[in-house]
């Protein structure tokens, strides 16, 4: 007798791992006519999108069971396009186990799930493409990692969970990190978010209100000045009352250190604006007509239009 085709079990094994987290992927119809999609996180708690939600209150959740409970947002954080939606009645999920993702590997095989209103369960399968260290985003510190799947997301599926082979949970599919890309940002940074946004309903950030971008520094300047690094941060404007009119600092000045450590990019810059900052003053090293200066400046918290 003929041993099994090992690709057919290999595609049986994939169909059971859709199947069986299927229970947790949900279709929000917070953003007509596009749907996306979500993942059942507690009882009465989706992960979604927040790029995807045109509205507050009143949001249609439709559930693994054929339920449309409506839902209503309790926070969202445009950083990481994460929000969280509280469901009008709690209805049990089939939490999705965490993968390891520190034996994340790029060629691993991974699977995108969405649920596109009333067609029911999709499914994209791929690879990692790329683990990104480090990665910046416009309005918030970088993340520690972001991996960008080799799969392709149709619409709808932002929002849902991407899964290794075994079923185990990567992280949630988004297209909005400011590139015209698909990203997943990792699970253990989404239930991080998550939990922050339940108790406060947004995610705290320090804020200098300043306009700024990267500027390179001339060679003779850096000699005279005694500074190794090759770029620095030119403040491009000020906001009336923010914390940096306050401290004293000008549009044209270039910072080159946060409380003793360099900056070279806006988003240097950012990653040390964390919640811990807000109310802190800090050191600000900056060069002002061709002069090194050190001011002192408290860090504001950024406003929730900005956030």
């Amino acid at each position: 007798m003929d041993s099994p085709n090992p690709l057919v079990g290999f595609s049986e094994a994939l169909a059971d791992v859709v199947q069986q987290a299927s229970s947790s992927v949900v279709a929000v119809l917070g953003r007509h006519p596009f749907p996306a999609s979500g993942i059942h996180w507690q009882s009465d708690i989706v992960l979604t999108a927040q790029h995807t939600l045109e509205r507050e209150e009143e949001i249609p959740v439709r559930l693994a069971g054929g339920q449309t409970p409506t839902a209503r947002l309790v926070g969202r954080d445009p950083g990481t396009d994460l929000a969280v939606l509280k469901l009008e009645s709690s209805h049990a999920p089939s939490p999705l186990p965490v993968a390891d993702l520190n034996s994340l590997r790029v060629g691993s095989l991974a699977i995108a799930l969405a649920r596109l209103g009333e067609k029911g369960i999709s499914a994209s399968l791929g690879v990692v493409g790329s683990l990104l260290e480090g990665w910046p985003t416009r309005r918030g510190p970088r993340f520690e990692r972001v991996i960008r799947p080799d799969i392709r997301l149709y619409p709808g599926f932002s929002g849902g969970p991407l899964l290794d082979p075994l079923g185990n949970w990567i992280g949630m599919n988004t297209a909005r990190l400011g590139r015209r890309v698909d990203f997943t940002l990792p699970a253990d940074v989404i239930q991080r978010v998550a939990s922050q946004l339940l108790e406060k309903g947004r995610i705290s950030r320090g804020y200098l209100g300043v306009g700024m971008q990267s500027v390179g520094l001339p060679e003779a300047l850096r000699q005279s000045l005694q500074l190794s690094a090759t770029s620095g941060v030119i403040l491009i404007s000020l906001e009336t009352g923010g914390p940096a009119e306050q401290a004293g600092l000008l549009i044209g000045d270039v910072l080159v250190a946060l409380d003793g450590v360099t900056v070279t990019d806006t988003y240097e810059v950012l990653a040390l604006l964390g919640p811990e900052r807000i109310g802190q003053t800090v050191q600000v090293q900056l060069i002002r007509a061709g002069t090194l200066l050190e001011v002192s400046l408290t860090v504001g918290e950024r406003p929730w239009s900005e956030a």
